[in-house]
């Protein structure tokens, strides 16, 4: 693109002059006779010429206001009435260099060149010291893309709060090391991390991991046990797959988030807690809503400061330097002699889709360093799986004969829980479902009891 250069001149003959000067030179120009009229257009200028003596408003006075609104711009002063002190004062305030009317239009080159060159070496260097200053590891997390550069700063901005998180993103996109990272640049860093997997745990003992209970709450409570909440009182809870809390679980969540309070199971003694929550999930919440399987409430409680983490395959430009890392952070672990990976080993890498995210991509890189010979990761090294699509019995029929979608989705339900042996969450692994989402058609066919 052009550069463009701001004259300012109320002399008509020599404004035209010094326009089509650097016009010639392959410049863009704009034109004012006054300081007023520059004002205007000045933060667009790449360049200001500009007359000392300017009708209404001195020159430095006028350079003075073209600092505050456009900093960058560097500024030449042009003047008939030059001497050693003005120069001085002109390039105390800012000014860039100083042309002494008449001036001849070689000389004019030459001072246009020689700023042009200083305001591409101050561009140059405010980009390497953004550069410099931007964070391409946070904590083991690695990112060059945009989209990680925004989850940085995020975590900078909302780690020193104690505001709830809730992080969003598909499985192995890194949502535990980025609820570790906000944990451990807050003030609570040295207070405790508890993590708890909603997941994880059997419904009809959620309640009394959460909360505790009290000896003799119900059988084989033995002794008096705290729960996940009070062992992380003054630091932070990550709740990770947040929508598979069930609903009487969650109304106590959501009187945690609001009142800082709880009881423990079998207890009427109110405990009062500080913990700051981060939660984490990788449904879509807004769809659990709509199904009536996750409260409203507690949904806007936990989303007080969203963060969306993007998955591996909409930030390709990560994959070299995840890749790299993971060949540097296992290669001694596995005893492999790796040390790099061709460039069409990356190639490979860089092709793939990715439905694991970053835990599929570590996973990847340690079982090629075992398999691999050489010092190089190559292509052939590494080994991608992909499920093969189920092909369908009967091209003609995508649903059995004589039976409905929903009548299909009941046999289905039906068989899973057949296979579980009745247990709810092993059967919603086997058909992909969360057990609240399980739960939600269970309650549909009217076999929730």
């Amino acid at each position: 693109m052009k550069k463009r250069i701001l004259i300012v001149e109320d002399e008509e003959k020599l404004r035209r002059v010094i326009g089509l000067q650097l016009v010639s030179a392959g410049f863009e120009v704009d034109n004012a006779a006054t300081a007023e009229e520059a004002l205007k257009i000045v933060d667009r200028a790449d360049l200001v010429l500009t007359d000392l003596k300017l009708p209404n408003m001195d020159g430095l006075q006028f350079l003075g206001l073209i600092r505050r609104q456009n900093s960058q711009v560097p500024v030449v002063m042009m003047t008939a009435f030059g001497s050693v002190e003005t120069a001085v004062e002109a390039m105390k305030a800012g000014a860039t260099d100083f042309l002494l009317k008449p001036f001849s239009l070689d000389h004019l080159m030459q001072v246009v060149d020689k700023a042009m060159e200083v305001r591409a070496l101050r561009d140059e260097n405010r980009q390497l010291k953004a550069e410099l200053g931007r964070r391409y590891e946070f904590d083991n997390i690695i990112g060059r893309s945009g989209a990680m550069q925004e989850i940085f700063d995020a975590i900078e901005r909302v780690a020193p709060t104690r505001a709830t998180v809730l992080l969003a993103g598909e499985s192995g996109v890194g949502k535990d090391l980025i609820a570790r990272a906000i944990h451990f640049h807050s003030p609570r860093r040295d207070r405790p991390l508890v993590k708890i997997n909603c997941s994880a745990i059997p419904e009809n003992l959620m309640e009394s991991e959460l909360f505790g209970y009290e000896k003799g709450a119900f059988t084989g409570a033995n002794t008096t046990k705290p729960g996940k909440f009070e062992q992380a009182d003054t630091g932070t809870v990550f709740l990770d797959e947040i929508g598979d809390v069930p609903g009487p679980i969650q109304v106590k969540l959501l009187r945690v988030l609001q009142e800082r309070e709880f009881e423990r199971l079998g207890s009427n003694v109110t405990r009062h807690i500080d913990v700051r929550v981060i939660a984490a999930t990788n449904q879509d919440l807004r769809a659990a809503l709509e199904q009536g399987t996750f409260r409203e409430d507690l949904y806007y409680r936990l989303n007080v400061v969203p963060l969306n983490i993007p998955a591996l395959r909409e930030r390709k430009q990560d994959i070299p330097f995840l890749a790299n890392h993971f060949v540097q952070k296992l290669a001694q672990d596995s005893g492999s002699r790796v040390e790099s990976i061709t460039d069409a080993g990356m190639e490979k890498l860089m092709g793939y889709h990715w439905p694991g995210n970053v835990r599929e991509l570590e996973n990847v890189i340690e079982r090629s360093l075992v398999m691999a010979h050489g010092t190089q990761l190559d292509a052939a090294d590494i080994k991608l799986e992909s499920a093969p699509r189920p092909k369908p019995q009967n091209e003609s029929h995508f649903l059995p004969e004589g039976m409905s979608l929903d009548t299909y989705e009941q046999e289905l339900i039906r068989e899973a829980l057949r296979r579980a042996d009745g247990n709810k969450s092993q059967a919603a692994r086997m058909l992909g479902l969360t057990r609240n989402a399980l739960r939600y058609r269970l309650t549909q066919m009217g076999l929730e009891a």
